[in-house]
């Protein structure tokens, strides 16, 4: 990545990046990662070891050895990475207490200084935004929340997380807006398969997009785009055709009845904003 940005103007890109797991040039037996959460993660990656380390030194070296990489001298953004219970299961709290007093400083000072921009969680729960929005020191600047405000799970972060990010005037960035793919057909929910109550779901909202003539990813993309406390989208690629297929759906025109007949079927939260004031 550093070899393909050297050429352009740095004001050109934008670099977010994440710290707390560092991938290592030293290989390891992949066999012993498919014991515990956290080596379901990886079960099927590359051999290199992986490092889990939320202390403020390892985050220094991590943003350094970054910063190297990418031949700049500054990062946009910098997230904690995945310090929730999916990951970490009941030792969560004990590393998120790791990160308070080691991670969260290093990132603080780190923005004083201008090496980084803006820094917050990058997770796949709310709980531990709670967690450290409600810290009176430090202070993040935004967060990556993934799978927890799209189209089939929203009312969570609704009530909680989406109030408290926008009252701060911070911003969310919403990781993974079809969901692991099931909202376009994919086979998998949180990484796990579909479920037959999640599948009728789905099946229930597809009836009415396609009444109103709307893609799924359109419906996808845009609602989680509507919150005003939304900067930004990750939908992911599985092959470069879907980048183009991702623009065309931000792009899509999606009526408000569309939006309306949802809500009125139940299948999205009242309290949530719709686009276009739905």
């Amino acid at each position: 990545m550093g070899e393909a940005l050297g050429g352009k103007p740095r004001n050109e890109y934008v670099i977010s990046t994440k710290v707390g797991r560092v991938i290592l040039d030293e290989i390891e037996d992949i066999s012993a990662r498919d014991q515990g959460e956290k080596g379901e993660v990886f079960k099927h990656g590359r051999p290199n070891k992986v490092v889990n380390d939320y202390t403020h030194d390892a985050t220094l070296r991590s943003i350094e050895d970054s910063l190297k990489r990418l031949k700049t001298d500054h990062i946009e953004i910098a997230f904690v990475h995945d310090l929730a219970q999916d990951f970490w299961g009941d030792r969560w709290l004990e590393k998120f207490e790791e990160a308070r007093t080691g991670a969260f400083r290093a990132l603080d000072r780190l923005r004083d200084e201008g090496v980084i921009k803006a820094w917050g969680l990058g997770v796949n729960k709310v709980e531990p935004i709670e967690l450290v929005l409600e810290l009176e020191e430090p202070k993040p600047d935004a967060f990556l929340l993934a799978g927890r405000y799209t189209l089939l799970d929203h009312s969570r972060a609704l009530q909680r997380v989406m109030p408290m990010v926008a009252e701060r005037g911070l911003g969310i960035v919403v990781g993974g807006p079809y969901s692991s793919g099931a909202l376009v057909g994919g086979p998998n929910f949180e990484y796990a398969p579909v479920t037959p109550p999640m599948a009728e779901k789905i099946a229930r909202i597809k009836a009415i997009a396609d009444r109103h003539k709307v893609s799924m990813k359109a419906a996808g993309q845009q609602f989680s785009l509507a919150h005003p406390a939304v900067a930004a989208i990750i939908p992911g690629a599985s092959r470069p055709e879907r980048i183009a297929e991702d623009g065309a759906a931000f792009r899509e025109q999606v009526p408000a009845d569309f939006w309306r007949e949802l809500r009125a079927a139940g299948l999205v939260d009242l309290a949530a904003p719709l686009p276009g004031g739905a």
